[in-house]
C-alpha cells in the first residue's frame, strides 16, 4: 500500500491537519494518522468495505482501560468483523503490537486483524469456534451478505 490517496490538508497555527471523510472533521496530521487515512481508503476503494460500515478512533474498555481502535470494519449485522491497528511507516511491527489488537479481539470478537504501518501489513483470521489464529496472503474483499 503506497500513498495512493489524496486527502484535503490545511495549515492551523502551522500545524498541518487533514480532513477524515468518515468523521467528517480536521484531525492533526501525524504519521501515524497518515497510514489509518491511507488504509481506511484502501479497504473502501480497492476491497470495496462501504463507509457505513467504517469505525474510526472509538473507546473501549480493555480490563478497566481505556483504549481506542484505530479502524473496526463492522459486517452487514453490525457486528466488529476487522479490526485495524495502524502504526507509522517508521514503527516496526512486532509482538507488543499483535498483543494489542489481540487485546481489542478479545474484547469485541472480530473475525480478523489488521496491524500495518503502511510498508507492511499482516492479516489474520480468527476462527473464533477453535480460537486459532492463521495469517493470510491477502485482506478479504467485501462481501455483501
Amino acid at each position: 500500500m503506497s500513498d495512493y490517496y489524496s486527502s484535503k490538508t490545511k495549515l492551523i497555527n502551522s500545524k498541518e491537519y487533514l480532513f477524515d471523510e468518515l468523521r467528517k472533521k480536521w484531525i492533526k496530521s501525524t504519521p501515524e494518522e497518515l497510514v489509518r487515512q491511507q488504509f481506511w481508503k484502501y479497504l473502501h476503494y480497492e476491497k470495496k468495505y462501504p463507509k457505513s460500515l467504517i469505525a474510526v478512533e472509538k473507546k473501549i474498555d480493555v480490563n478497566g482501560l481505556n483504549k481506542r481502535f484505530d479502524l473496526l470494519i463492522y459486517n452487514n449485522d453490525g457486528k466488529p468483523n476487522i479490526i485495524v491497528e495502524c502504526k507509522s511507516k517508521n514503527v516496526k511491527i512486532d509482538e507488543s503490537a499483535l498483543n494489542q489488537v489481540l487485546s481489542y479481539q478479545y474484547k469485541l470478537g472480530a473475525n480478523y486483524l489488521i496491524i500495518t504501518n503502511g510498508n507492511k501489513t499482516y492479516c489474520i483470521h480468527i476462527d473464533l469456534l477453535s480460537k486459532k489464529m492463521k495469517y493470510l496472503d491477502d485482506i478479504p474483499n467485501y462481501i455483501r451478505s
